[in-house]
């Protein structure tokens, strides 16, 4: 579990993580999320990485991040080309990694002011 203090001066920041939960404001979700420095997005639709869909990206491009950080679960799982295609077309960069290092890399993009989006599958999923 990872914790971090939280600056509300700079946005939703990630406190800690685990499985099957992810801290935000002393709150504590346990489903799949969507977080940006300004909105949280709770109850995002897959539960697993296996889940994922064009139409999901659909959503996250409809949110005009600079950057989508995905996070995977457990393990880092690449989506292809076909299913990122609506965050290539408005040329929003897209990370890929297992949910505890997009939790880390999220804050930390965040805190740089960087509008960011992080789509989170629970890590365990």
């Amino acid at each position: 579990m990872k914790f971090i203090l939280d600056d509300n001066n700079s946005g939703h920041a990630i406190q800690n993580y685990g499985t099957f939960e992810i801290t935000i404001g002393g709150k504590v979700y346990r489903e799949s999320l969507i977080i940006m420095p300004d909105r949280i997005f709770p109850q995002w639709r897959p539960t697993c990485f296996q889940e994922l869909k064009q139409e999901d990206f659909a959503h996250l491009a409809s949110l005009a991040p600079e950057i989508v950080v995905l996070g995977t679960g457990s393990k880092q799982h690449f989506p292809d080309q076909q299913m990122i295609r609506p965050l290539l077309e408005h040329q929003i960069g897209l990370e890929v990694m297992a949910t505890d290092a997009a939790c880390r890399t999220y804050n930390i993009l965040m805190s740089e002011g960087r509008r960011v989006a992080a789509a989170l599958i629970m890590i365990g999923a």
